[in-house]
């Protein structure tokens, strides 16, 4: 997304355009996709905490990511954001009693290494860094919290109820912007539009669907700890895309993490044989 977002940037996209162009394609997609397969929703109880988890954690996981950026360096906002599978990881074996095995524990140091090399230094202002960090904490929240509402639940019903709570959420706050003179930036070109379209698609529509199948399977410290791909890839996009060199640095902290996501699977995969 990562990617996609600089694209809508430089055509001119503000966050607030580019979040509720997100949300609100994906969310109209997945009701689309839901009735034509005839997917079943949760009860009103537990559709309602779903879209809370959405409208509420989503969505200030993203303003306090989209802030940080405004008062750090993203490298340093983005190593602070994958401080969350070491959160993940103690929060869900405290409230989820997930066991803290020394294979996630060995893997939860590879990939927390890994990511710190992955995504380098940088510097920022201490609010910065309070925002990157709280971003980490309310993502670790959304997982946890996620994992314990969608047990039993269709991950379509899932990433549907969270990209409609989700999409109304960045609706209220942008038509509040708009009452106050702040009208939304669309991209002026058809290179932005095609990397919001790409942003709803791969990165919400897919993405979601399958963090959720994968969250109800693998539980969510494995679930949190296999996501610490995401800087790996984006470092490899970045550079075949936008020319941007890898450092051996870099290199090493991607092995560091691949090491660990293949030891945490390999090792998963064993103890479920």
């Amino acid at each position: 997304m990562a990617i996609f977002a600089r694209g809508a940037t430089a055509s001119g996209a503000d966050i607030f355009a580019m979040l509720l162009f997100r949300f609100f394609v994906a969310a109209v997609l997945l009701i689309v996709w839901c009735r034509l397969q005839r997917v079943r929703f949760p009860s009103r109880r537990q559709s309602l905490h779903i879209a809370l988890m959405g409208g509420i954690g989503y969505v200030g996981q993203s303003l306090c990511f989209f802030g940080a950026l405004q008062y750090a360096q993203a490298s340093l906002v983005a190593l602070l954001l994958y401080l969350y599978p070491v959160f993940v990881t103690i929060l869900a074996a405290i409230f989820l009693r997930e066991r803290l095995t020394p294979v996630k524990l060995g893997a939860l140091v590879l990939c927390s290494l890994g990511t710190a090399l992955t995504v380098g230094g940088g510097q920022g202002q201490p609010l910065g860094m309070a925002l990157a960090v709280a971003a980490a904490l309310i993502y670790s929240g959304y997982i946890v919290v996620g994992a314990r509402l969608t047990r039993g639940v269709d991950a379509r019903a899932t990433a549907t109820l969270v990209c409609v709570a989700a999409t109304a959420s960045f609706g209220v706050m942008s038509a509040i912007r708009a009452s106050q003179g702040e009208s939304l930036h669309w991209p002026a070109s058809a290179g932005g539009w095609a990397a919001l379209i790409a942003i709803a698609l791969c990165s919400t529509v897919v993405a979601i669907l399958t963090f959720f199948a994968g969250l109800q399977r693998l539980g969510a410290g494995r679930a949190s700890m296999l996501s610490t791909l995401e800087p790996v890839v984006t470092v490899l996009l970045a550079a075949m895309l936008l020319g941007e060199t890898l450092t051996p640095a870099q290199w090493g902290g991607g092995a560091l993490i691949l090491a660990g996501v293949v030891w945490l699977s390999a090792r998963g995969a064993a103890a479920n044989a």
